[in-house]
């Protein structure tokens, strides 16, 4: 079997479609999807399908999820035999698991690239570290769920593997900088910035990007549109950290120019 939440819903045996059209059955292929491996309790279902209030019928509703999902694996195994969906959604003690490989899963995929390229950016493996936080990155095909209802429980996946998401981008661009690669960058974080507006890394490395690439004025002016919103949106000034690196800039700091990344900048400054 095949499941991808990072983006759409997918859901495949044998290359045949097994993701349901009806809203609560996707829920429920959902979290467990999300969950493969591991058993998920039928208060939590039911918590997912339908909050603090489910209906007296709620238990029996779930078998009946349940069931439809069974179907639709086992019509797409005709030739393992009937009853065999209960070896791959299986029922367990107080709830029900996905017994499928991890390596199936695309968020076991993402997570076991993003945890190998943080242990590389920790002992300084540069290269490595943008190459495989770079490949966890590409394992995403857009939103999480993004055609799928959420519910409480499922909001806080989706809510967890975002923002794993951007810290991913966070120590990957780090990386990058270290390794010299600013031009390349401005893009991008162009982007993230617009798309994060009152983010003080990502400004931050976009600001020290901007300047390696001869654009002073930019990094100055992108220091401003952060201040101008936090002002705005929270009544803040920006922080002590990204302020000395504005004074840093406009005065043209020779640790500037170091292949050096925001984290590692703030430290000299400092010192």
């Amino acid at each position: 079997m095949e499941i991808k939440v990072l983006g759409p819903l997918e859901a495949r045996e044998n290359g045949v479609s097994i993701a349901p059209s009806a809203v609560k059955p996707r829920q429920v292929l959902s979290l467990l999807g999300l969950q493969a491996g591991h058993v998920v309790t039928v208060p939590t279902l039911i918590e997912e399908l339908w909050g603090m209030t489910p209906p007296r019928s709620a238990l029996t509703t779930l078998q009946t999820y349940v069931l439809q999902v069974r179907r639709r694996i086992e019509a797409a195994m005709p030739g393992d035999g009937p009853g065999v969906a209960k070896n791959v959604l299986v029922t367990r003690y107080g709830g029900y698991m996905l017994d499928v490989p991890p390596e199936s899963v695309d968020v076991r995929s993402y997570e076991r690239l993003a945890s190998a390229g943080q242990r590389a950016f920790e002992v300084g493996d540069l290269e490595s570290a943008s190459r495989l936080l770079r490949g966890a990155a590409e394992v995403w095909r857009g939103p999480v769920l993004v055609d799928v209802q959420i519910g409480v429980r499922l909001g806080m996946e989706v809510t967890r593997l975002q923002e794993s998401r951007l810290g991913v981008l966070e120590t990957r661009i780090e990386a990058d900088l270290q390794l010299g690669k600013h031009q390349s960058l401005l893009s991008e974080l162009s982007v993230l910035t617009a798309q994060h507006p009152m983010h003080e890394n990502l400004c931050a490395q976009y600001m020290l990007a901007l300047y390696r690439a001869g654009r002073q004025w930019k990094s100055l002016e992108a220091y401003q549109s952060l201040r101008d919103t936090l002002i705005e949106e929270l009544g803040l000034e920006p922080s002590e950290r990204l302020r000395q690196l504005q004074r840093a800039i406009l005065s043209s700091e020779p640790s500037l120019d170091k292949p050096l990344s925001p984290r590692q900048l703030e430290r000299q400054l400092a010192g």
